[in-house]
């Protein structure tokens, strides 16, 4: 590891019940979670681990070069698996980064805006958000897409998010959000927010960043200009596949 004071883990476990053993589903002749890896060295801007709860995804990960860290199985979330990895390592960082191990496709720049976005503001945590095009409303009104509410106008890069749903938010003319689901940590906001319960709106909602919302932690969002395929279905992985058949590296 570079000893530098920002870490990228990626949380990555075979209990999925949309598709079966994901981070272990093949892209183009490569484990998705190896995809998921390379991506982010690839951004070059902070150590790389993924967090794993069981020995066959950790084997993947070692023959990709990867450093594979085991977490316990029954932690409920891949927030609490991303800090209890981190807290293993025994080693101090300022910025920890939460990559999910379903985005085969990130890109770099979504990793380098969220980090360099919260090294520039007080906030507790990053995220990406996606502008939708005006035209757009099916993605705009699918409970499947969540959107941000937040205080970004028209041409602005960055803002702070008031809240997080799956309805169409907010009202009005002006800028629409879709949440990308990565997330910039300061380490203390990431042990505050990994010991606190479940929040109303987060389990009404089914959104965890609610939570932090809900207990007064302020979370800013970073405008980017593309958004990963999020790997939850069989038919999103045909897409990933798809992607990299045109994209071979």
């Amino acid at each position: 590891m570079k000893g530098d004071s920002t870490i990228i883990v990626i949380p990555a476990r075979l209990a999925s019940t949309r598709l079966p053993r994901k981070p272990l589903a093949d892209i183009c002749g490569i484990p998705m979670v190896a995809r998921v890896l390379m991506r982010a060295k690839e951004a070059d801007i902070a150590d790389v681990i993924v967090a794993c709860s069981e020995q066959e995804v950790a084997e993947v990960v070692s023959a990709y070069g990867g450093a594979p860290v085991m977490t316990n199985p029954n932690l409920s979330s891949g927030t609490d698996r991303v800090y209890a990895a981190v807290e293993s390592l025994g080693k101090s960082y300022g910025i920890v980064v939460n990559l999910q191990g379903d985005l085969p496709t990130v890109d770099k720049s979504a990793l380098s805006s969220v980090v360099e976005l919260l090294k520039q503001t007080d906030a507790d945590m990053t995220t990406p958000g996606l502008i939708i095009d005006n035209e757009d409303t099916d993605r705009f009104n699918s409970p499947n897409i969540v959107k941000i509410a937040a205080s970004i106008s028209q041409g602005q890069k960055s803002g702070r998010a008031l809240y997080f749903s799956r309805a169409p938010i907010p009202y009005g003319d002006g800028p629409k959000i879709q949440h990308l689901g990565i997330y910039a940590y300061r380490i203390d906001a990431l042990k505050k927010y990994t010991s606190l319960p479940q929040t109303f709106l987060e389990k009404r909602e089914r959104l965890e960043q609610l939570r932090a919302l809900e207990n007064g932690m302020q979370i800013q969002v970073a405008i980017v200009d593309m958004a990963p395929i999020e790997v939850d279905t069989r038919q999103d992985l045909e897409q990933a596949r798809e992607f990299y058949k045109h994209n071979q590296e």
